[in-house]
C-alpha cells in the first residue's frame, strides 16, 4: 500500500525527514554515480561543430525509421524538407519535456518520503538545469523551433499537479523519461548534425540514471499496493500513453510543411513505418511498466490498441 495516498490528486505539502542515514544503497549509489557524472552544457559540447549544418534539401536519410512511401502526402522530393522539420520539432519537444521534467523533479525533493530519494531528486533536479540549458541554446542556434505539442503539455501539467509522489515518478521517471531516453538514443544514432549527436550523447547518460531512479523506488512499493490503488495506477498509465503516442501524429509538422493535417495525420497512425517507429519510442517504457508490476493485462491490451507493442512478445510481471 502506498502511504499517504489521497483519492484524488490536489496539493501535496512538503514532507520533512529526520533520518538522515542512508536507507537505500543503491539509491545512495546512484546518487553518487550522478554527482561524478556530471558535465557543463558550455564547456562540454563542440557547439561550432555543425549546428546548422541540416539542409532543408538534404536527401533522404536511410538511418531514419520513419519512411517514405507512396501513400505519403509530402512528395517524394520534399522528404528532405520532412527530416529537417521532423529534427526541429522532435528537438523542440525535448527541450519542453526538459522543462517539465525540472518542474516535476524539484516536487519531487519535497515529497519524497525518505533522504536517499531526496538528495537523487535534488541530484536531477540539477540535471534537468543543464538539460534545458543546452536544448535551448541548441533549438536558438537551429533558428527552426516548434511550440510544445498540445498533448506532452497535457502529460506535463497532469505530472506537475499530482500531488501523489509516487505517480509523479511514474509520469516523469516511467513514463517521460522512459520515451525521452529512447528517443535521445535514436537521433544520437541517426543525427546528421554532430552537435545534437554529441548532446543527446551526454543526456541520455542522464536520463539513464533517472528512469533507474524511477524503477528502483517503485519496485520497493509497487509490489504492496491495493487493488484500487493498482486500478488507478493502471488508469494513469493508459492516458499517459494515450497522450503521449498522440504527440506522434505531427500535427505541427504536417502544418509547418503545408501538408494537409488530416492527410498527414492518417498516414502517421496508418505507415507501418511510422507505426514501428511509435513501438521504437515506447520500448523503454513498456519494459519498465513490467518491471514495476503494471504492465497487467488490461494495461497490454490498451497498448496493444495503440498499436505501440512491439512484435515480441514481453513478460508480464507478477502482481
Amino acid at each position: 500500500m502506498v502511504a499517504d495516498d489521497p483519492a484524488e490528486p490536489g496539493d501535496a505539502e512538503a514532507r520533512f525527514v529526520w533520518d538522515y542515514g542512508t536507507t537505500d544503497e543503491r539509491l545512495r549509489a546512484l546518487y553518487e554515480r550522478g554527482k561524478a557524472a556530471q558535465w557543463n552544457a558550455v564547456t562540454d559540447i563542440d557547439w561550432d561543430a555543425g549546428v546548422g549544418v541540416p539542409s532543408r534539401t538534404d536527401p533522404l536519410h536511410t538511418r531514419s525509421p520513419l519512411g517514405w512511401s507512396e501513400n505519403c502526402p509530402v512528395p517524394h522530393e520534399r522528404w528532405g524538407a520532412f527530416h529537417w522539420e521532423f529534427h526541429s520539432w522532435m528537438t523542440s519537444q525535448f527541450l519542453h519535456g526538459e522543462q517539465g521534467a525540472l518542474l516535476a523533479t524539484s516536487r519531487l525533493v519535497t515529497m519524497a518520503p525518505d533522504m536517499d530519494t531526496k538528495m537523487f531528486a535534488a541530484g536531477q533536479v540539477t540535471d534537468e538545469a543543464r538539460h534545458v540549458e543546452a536544448y535551448a541554446r541548441y533549438v536558438e542556434l537551429l533558428g527552426n523551433s516548434y511550440a510544445i505539442n498540445p498533448s506532452l503539455k497535457r502529460m506535463l501539467d497532469t505530472v506537475v499537479a499530482e500531488s501523489r509522489w509516487d505517480i509523479v515518478f511514474l509520469g516523469m521517471q516511467i513514463i517521460v523519461e522512459g520515451l525521452a531516453l529512447a528517443a535521445f538514443r535514436l537521433e544520437h544514432t541517426r543525427s546528421f548534425d554532430p552537435v545534437i549527436a554529441q548532446l543527446t550523447r551526454l543526456v541520455a547518460k542522464d536520463e539513464a540514471r533517472h528512469v533507474a531512479f524511477g524503477l528502483l523506488t517503485l519496485q520497493e512499493i509497487y509490489g504492496e499496493l491495493t487493488s484500487r490503488e493498482r486500478a488507478d495506477r493502471e488508469e494513469f498509465v493508459k492516458e499517459a500513453a494515450l497522450l503521449m503516442s498522440r504527440r506522434f501524429r505531427l500535427e505541427e509538422v504536417w502544418a509547418r510543411l503545408d501538408v494537409d493535417v488530416e492527410a498527414g495525420t492518417n498516414y502517421a497512425l496508418q505507415d507501418q513505418k511510422m507505426i514501428e517507429f511509435r513501438r521504437l519510442m515506447f520500448t523503454k517504457i513498456v519494459t519498465s511498466l513490467a518491471k514495476v508490476g503494471l504492465l497487467t493485462p488490461g494495461v497490454r491490451t490498451h497498448l496493444e490498441q495503440l498499436e505501440l507493442l512491439r512484435t515480441l512478445p514481453l513478460r508480464v510481471s507478477a502482481s
